[in-house]
């Protein structure tokens, strides 16, 4: 019994040291000198639809999502609504991800991924916008979406908020990974 539960931590250590490895490689990997701004955790389908939903998406729109890991809500955008969409990742191997699934689904022509840092890039030619990163990550982002996208532009957000910003509407609802998921909805204001 003794050997037994010995071997079970040794695999255990050596998986969370695989792991770990793994994790650094991938960061290591990523576009030198940005900053990540979440760890890729993916929407369920039905929060990436409630997104669009919520932003009022139409095929006029162009929709950014910052932080797109595999490109669900820009092809979903482009699948559902035949809204054009870009998505920036910092992962060039989620950005191949994202092209193989716009192919896939048929959508490619609607759809752009481009690798690179959120902070490099411009979105000023985005109607909507869309953001699963962590609360400082959206606090620090917030400047940098002010600064470049026209008013009236629609900003929603997985989970979480946008520092002191108040969001126009604030929806939370339990999603089929059986969670509790909160969105939040900004309008850019007329600059004064």
């Amino acid at each position: 019994m003794y050997t037994i539960r010995r071997m079970v931590r040794v695999r255990a250590l050596t998986c969370g040291t695989m792991c770990l490895g793994i994790l650094l490689a991938s960061i290591a990997g990523r576009t030198q000198g940005a900053a990540v701004l979440a760890p890729y955790v993916p929407s369920p389908p039905d929060v990436v639809a409630r997104m669009l939903e919520l932003a009022a998406v139409t095929s006029a729109d162009v929709v950014y999502d910052l932080g797109s890991g595999d490109g669900r809500i820009v092809i979903e955008a482009a699948r559902r609504y035949s809204a054009r969409g870009v998505g920036i990742e910092l992962e060039p191997g989620l950005v191949a991800r994202s092209v193989a699934a716009a192919t896939a689904a048929g959508v490619l022509p609607l759809t752009r991924f481009e690798a690179g840092d959120v902070f490099a890039a411009d979105v000023s030619a985005a109607t909507v916008v869309t953001l699963y990163l962590l609360s400082a990550s959206n606090a620090r982002l917030r400047p940098f979406l002010l600064a470049q996208l026209a008013p009236g532009t629609r900003i929603v957000s997985h989970d979480f908020a946008m520092g002191d910003w108040e969001p126009a509407q604030v929806e939370t609802f339990t999603a089929s990974d059986g969670r509790s998921h909160t969105l939040y909805l900004w309008h850019v204001p007329t600059a004064p």
